[in-house]
């Protein structure tokens, strides 16, 4: 009932498979998608007119690169076979591990395969590392003697997700993109009142326990609105500032071929919806108090 007691009518549309997600938006199959900062990227530089409306959090943990016990350092994944969803997410965080010690993808035998796909395939003994993101990472350590080489935790800043907008939408319905910006930290809000009901939600819909659900909690940081106001600003060589990170990101992914130019950044970024909602709640608190 978030939705519509924002005002707002929104059928949720949940993806399994995130590329199709990120297809869709592309596409204008969907209207707002909840994606990463470096795949936001991917879609813009190849043409896509996308904004991000809404910066919701950092991941800190929940993105990983997982082996098997024979690696015990990024050195070892030399010759190894590596298997992530292509183009996206965990095989941006790959290439960044690979590239602090001097490797790169010529270096390993990548395998690209749907995320889904590569967790119970490297459970089940193929691969000898995997790249994937919560609550698939439960399901890639279900496989004997397998552990995190390294995850988003070893690099704070790099992986933030957002909610991101068609341009088209933004555009000519801002009215609604503002309403869903509301209901976004509304549900925030709910998340803190209620931990235990919405876990039991959120648990169900990805097919975990409560107890596994709880589990991936510090994984990924949850940024309050003034938090996102502040992740919005452009600080240079600042991680935690947006288009310093889209600037830092960019490079790196002509460099590693994923994309053939940078991405545009001009109007990317569309923080004042967040402006908005920090605007009426500071004043509906104020007048609160006064009452």
């Amino acid at each position: 009932g978030l939705f519509e007691k924002a005002g707002v009518n929104v059928e949720l549309v949940y993806f399994t498979d995130y590329t199709a997600s990120l297809d869709a938006l592309a596409a204008g199959k969907v209207d707002i998608n909840a994606q990463t900062l470096n795949d936001t990227l991917f879609g813009v530089a190849a043409g896509s007119d996308q904004k991000v409306v809404v910066t919701g959090d950092n991941s800190t943990g929940n993105d990983a690169i997982i082996c098997d016990e024979s690696i015990t350092s990024v050195a070892d994944l030399e010759g190894k076979q590596v298997g992530a969803e292509e183009g996206v997410v965990d095989h941006f965080l790959l290439l960044q591990g690979l590239a602090e010690e001097g490797l790169t993808q010529d270096d390993i035998d990548f395998v690209g395969v749907k995320t889904d796909a590569a967790a119970a395939g490297f459970a089940g003994g193929e691969f000898d590392c995997v790249g994937v993101f919560a609550p698939f990472t439960i399901q890639a350590l279900e496989r004997e003697g397998s552990k995190v080489l390294f995850s988003s935790a070893d690099f704070p800043g790099v992986i933030p997700d957002h909610l991101v907008a068609t341009g088209k939408l933004v555009e000519e319905r801002p009215e609604d993109v503002q309403k869903v910006v509301d209901a976004w930290y509304a549900t925030l809000d709910l998340l803190e009142s209620d931990p235990e009901g919405t876990t039991a939600i959120m648990a169900e819909k990805a097919g975990l326990s409560v107890e596994e659900y709880d589990s991936l909690a510090d994984g990924t940081t949850l940024f309050d609105a003034e938090t996102a106001l502040d992740a919005f600003e452009d600080r240079k060589d600042d991680p935690t500032s947006l288009p310093e990170m889209a600037r830092r990101i960019n490079p790196f992914l002509v460099d590693s071929g994923l994309v053939k130019e940078e991405a545009p950044l001009d109007g990317l970024f569309a923080p004042e919806f967040t402006q908005a909602y920090v605007d009426a709640h500071v004043a509906g608190l104020a007048l609160a108090e006064e009452g």
